[in-house]
């Protein structure tokens, strides 16, 4: 591990290991991987399992915070702050750059292993104050999708989201020098949340049918 900080070396290796190896990943090896001798650490910093998870995403969100924020200030000043495709991309973009840059190659994979947490899918968690960038992205696109479905198109979106960025972060990972698909992955995000929402109707025989909204 890169890191010799006790604290910081765990976080880079539950990352990694949770990506590769499932959330079920023996906290001693992870120990092990930062460089611990006491299997027990993980517990001495951060209290348990779930404590260890919270701790690798708010890590990194509080990065990623920083970053939405100025993009959402960005497209304040230039009148695009509600458009569901750039709100797309200040989720998806700052995280496709921390594969890129080399700052980690772990995190989406991460994500999509963990993503049925409460750090993940407790939505009142948003409320944080940490959680302001995506706090707003959050109700700019309910906003902007069909009532009374915004909220199961969101969470689809994000499920999507976590495997597309972790497929793409497998790649980047391969290949150096992969072109960058950021605008792909928006477009087919932006696709998924807007896809016509399916109607039940009634067949002249009784049965239900259905049919799509345009």
């Amino acid at each position: 591990m890169t890191s010799t900080d006790p604290r910081n070396a765990l976080l880079d290796a539950a990352e990694r290991l949770i990506a590769l190896r499932g959330i079920d990943v023996p906290l001693r090896d992870i120990a092990t991987e930062a460089g611990q001798r006491n299997n027990s650490a993980v517990h001495y910093y951060f209290g348990s399992r779930t404590g260890l998870i919270d701790a690798v995403i708010e890590r990194r969100m509080s990065v990623l915070e920083t970053v939405r924020l100025d993009m959402l200030a960005q497209h304040e000043a230039d009148g695009t702050g509600h458009d569901l495709h750039q709100l797309v991309d200040i989720l998806v973009r700052p995280m496709i750059d921390i594969a890129r840059t080399g700052h980690g190659t772990h995190y989406s994979r991460f994500l999509e292993v963990v993503r049925t947490q409460p750090a993940i899918a407790d939505f009142t968690r948003l409320d944080a104050p940490g959680h302001r960038a995506v706090r707003i992205i959050t109700t700019r696109l309910a906003a902007a999708l069909p009532a009374p479905h915004s909220r199961h198109r969101i969470e689809s979106m994000a499920t999507a989201m976590f495997a597309l960025l972790a497929d793409q972060e497998r790649r980047i990972e391969a290949h150096s020098d992969l072109p960058d698909a950021t605008a792909d992955i928006v477009a087919m995000l932006v696709g998924l949340a807007t896809a016509p929402t399916p109607v039940a109707t009634t067949s002249g025989g009784g049965a239900a049918a259905t049919h799509f909204d345009s």
